[in-house]
């Protein structure tokens, strides 16, 4: 045997391994497929601010975004300058939103980028006090990260932090802020720039450039999802005041449209085996659509639950969520839409503006300020654990998965949950 055998199959060995290390990526905003569900088995259930912690990074300043995870890199956003205390504001001219990562292993910093505003987003009071300047979660496609910052436009960070394009898709404001996140199709971002240009826009990869947009997009916080609708083929769809659209996510062409709530829209869809389940609207509104039709489309039924803000999870023929004011959890027969249960929560959660996170048999619910609830994914209501608060300041980002470990960002600090 040649003595150089050894040492490539050494090679080989060590970057085998390294790609299995790192096979759990969660590159958007509610995963890989928009599902929010972990594909890495169990995660905790119980943990704690002093034995559960296997590191701690202090952020620099406060965001709503939730992490992603990018083989070795936790990134995330953060805003700075500007509306940390609503009593004293500052001068709106200082806001600066930035990309940070951290390294995964030991939450250490790596590096960050920053974004000066122009001074043109809204400033720091009412709604807009309630999550700040950087709620937009980024998208990444192995290589480079791709990046929403509002009126301040959509850009492109390599993975070794170097800005590689930044451009506006609207200078629009208000009063809620902005805080849809961004999806890749092929070689295209995809943006829902609702706030700043009534549209959704999809812009090459390579250079920011538009390749299409769609206008009437009215009143929309919802983030765009691709579905599968069979054959390798994909739509994308997105929620907005009065309806449910899908699109060719190469064209931006409309293919179909269905009926929802005539009202503003935040919640992101989810889809299962290519039927798309929607919830949202004061008036708690679920629905449930088959993608693939054409033209004027009917639900498949609607029911009065929903909630306004979180998003809904999918298991085992069920979809669940919380309501983010009322406290109840929610569980629906994802075939008919009928409610199987519908109980409060205890202790009384407050404001809930995460998204649940499905891992297992379980989901997992962060509330701004009373912690993590654990609720078993089940027909039969049964509330597994709640874990309290890992600080003082607010957490309006969900949960995220990063192995068999839990990432949890709040307003102050990003942790890693063992």
């Amino acid at each position: 045997m040649s003595r150089t055998f050894p040492r490539i199959f050494g090679v080989w060995i060590l970057l085998f391994h390294g790609a299995l290390a790192w096979s759990d990526d969660w590159q958007q905003f509610r995963g890989d497929d928009g599902s929010a569900t972990s594909s890495q088995g169990s995660l905790p259930v119980q943990w704690d601010a002093a034995t559960s912690v296997r590191w701690k990074t202090d952020l620099p300043g406060p965001g709503g975004s939730c992490p992603i995870v990018l083989d070795d890199l936790v990134v995330v956003t953060y805003y700075d300058g500007y509306g940390i205390d609503e009593d004293s504001p500052g001068d709106l001219q200082d806001l600066s939103r930035h990309l940070a990562a951290y390294r995964r292993s030991t939450g250490d910093h790596v590096w960050t980028v920053d974004f000066p505003s122009d001074g043109g987003d809204k400033p720091f009071e009412g709604f807009q006090a309630l999550h700040g300047y950087a709620s937009s979660t980024p998208v990444t496609d192995g290589q480079d990260i791709y990046v929403f910052l509002g009126c301040s436009g959509v850009a492109a960070v390599s993975k070794d932090g170097q800005k590689r394009w930044q451009v506006s898709v609207g200078d629009g404001v208000h009063g809620w802020g902005s805080g849809t996140s961004p999806v890749l199709f092929d070689d295209l971002v995809i943006v829902n720039a609702s706030v700043e240009s009534g549209s959704m826009v999809a812009l090459n990869k390579s250079d920011g450039t538009e390749a299409w947009r769609v206008d009437d997009v009215q009143r929309s916080w919802s983030s765009p999802l691709l579905v599968d609708v069979g054959t390798g083929t994909q739509e994308l769809v997105l929620a907005d005041k009065g309806r449910l659209r899908g699109f060719d996510p190469s064209t931006g062409k409309t293919l179909w449209t269905c009926p929802f709530v005539d009202d503003y829209i935040c919640p992101t869809p989810i889809s299962h085996d290519g039927i798309v389940y929607a919830i949202g609207g004061r008036r708690n509104t679920a629905v449930a659509v088959k993608a693939g039709g054409r033209g004027d489309v009917e639900p498949l039924w609607e029911a009065r639950a929903g909630a306004n803000v979180p998003s809904p999870v999918y298991h085992d023929g069920h979809l669940y969520f919380l309501n983010e004011r009322s406290g109840l959890a929610f569980c629906l027969n994802a075939e008919d839409g009928e409610i199987v249960y519908r109980e409060r929560l205890s202790p009384r959660p407050g404001t809930v503006y995460g998204s649940p996170l499905l891992a297992e048999d379980q989901y997992y619910v962060v509330t701004r300020d009373s912690g993590t609830f654990v609720i078993a994914a089940q027909p039969e209501f049964q509330m597994l654990q709640h874990n309290d608060a890992l600080d003082d300041s607010r957490v309006n980002a969900s949960p995220v998965p990063a192995g068999s470990e839990i990432l949890v960002r709040s307003n102050d600090a990003l942790y890693c949950l063992q």
